[in-house]
């Protein structure tokens, strides 16, 4: 998996060298604490996925230049902010196999940090007259929250129909990458047209990338540190559950929604609930929904000029459904 990614890389490999040295440039500040704590996100970043789509954008319709590596920055410190913020939430102590932020520096500092994270992709904006990179930032960082929020209220409820999860998890992680895409083409273009055709791309196969996340609560190979049934133990709904619970009979949908609501830390019910998922083919349908997602992304590719651009989202789309983590 780690080759497909650097096979990826390949047609961008200098500018992912350069955007290291300038986001890692972007987060700086006259405070030591927090120039301490950017330096440790920068020692332990993952694989950026994000930054890459951006230049990847930036080269299917022209060149990657400063206004594209700044779009890159943004997208990677509101990606960071939330990050740190979500471990804050959960009460997650690790992240990528490192102690989290709030596990090391605690809480209000890691609060704090984020904010300072979101200002900065802000003031990135602003301080170049970016006007236009702006306006995606803001409608990103508010539908984040909205998705994050809706999220959290239907799993109270727990009444998250088809339409309403696929809302949760455009706003929650396809936006992100659609605003990447958008960007990648706006730090180039002026033409709306085109960076909305982009944006739908994203988010497409951020809908699919979500959806393989989702899978992998129900598989037995723990290879992404992720223990089975974690979505369940958290009430979450996924597109594998809500369809085995809408063709359910009435007695066992009672039962497994009992299961999700009381005992969702009794293992053998949640076992039994993985089990009835399977078996009613939750897992096959959702399979299906994101191999569809994937093919509206490639569609949309195909109508560009063949590039080694091209190649390398088209590489990407097969990455984000056969990754094993």
């Amino acid at each position: 998996m780690a080759n497909i990614v650097e096979e990826i890389k390949r047609p961008i490999n200098e500018e992912m060298k350069l955007f290291e040295q300038k986001f890692y440039e972007s987060m700086q500040s006259k405070v030591p604490l927090l120039d301490k704590v950017t330096r440790f996100i920068v020692t332990t970043k993952g694989k950026q996925m994000r930054p890459m789509f951006v230049f990847l954008c930036a080269k299917l319709v022209g060149e990657v230049n400063e206004k594209t590596y700044r779009g890159a920055s943004m997208i990677e410190l509101i990606h960071t902010a939330t990050l740190v913020h979500d471990d804050v939430v959960d009460e997650s102590f690790k992240r990528r196999n490192f102690f989290s932020i709030n596990a090391l520096w605690k809480n209000k500092i890691a609060v704090l940090v984020g904010d300072y994270l979101l200002s900065k992709s802000v003031l990135l904006s602003t301080d170049h007259k970016d006007y236009d990179l702006l306006s995606v930032i803001s409608r990103t960082i508010r539908e984040m929250s909205e998705g994050e929020l809706l999220q959290l209220e239907k799993a109270r409820k727990l009444d998250i129909t088809e339409e309403v999860y696929y809302e949760i998890i455009r706003q929650k992680t396809a936006t992100l990458i659609a605003a990447c895409c958008e960007i990648g083409v706006l730090s180039n273009s002026a033409d709306e047209a085109l960076a909305k055709k982009m944006m739908d791309f994203g988010t497409y196969t951020g809908m699919a990338f979500q959806i393989k996340d989702d899978l992998f609560d129900y598989l037995s190979s723990n290879v992404i540190g992720k223990p089975v049934g974690i979505d369940i133990k958290e009430q979450k709904m996924t597109l594998p559950l809500i369809h085995s619970l809408e063709k359910a009979d009435e007695k066992s949908r009672k039962y497994f929604f009992t299961t999700i609501k009381r005992y969702n830390n009794d293992q053998k019910r949640v076992k039994e609930l993985i089990a009835f998922v399977k078996s009613s083919g939750g897992l096959d349908y959702a399979i299906t929904v994101m191999k569809d997602f994937q093919q509206k992304a490639k569609d949309i590719l195909n109508e560009f000029p063949d590039s080694e651009a091209r190649k390398s989202l088209h590489s990407m789309l097969d990455y984000v459904i056969e990754r094993k983590f």
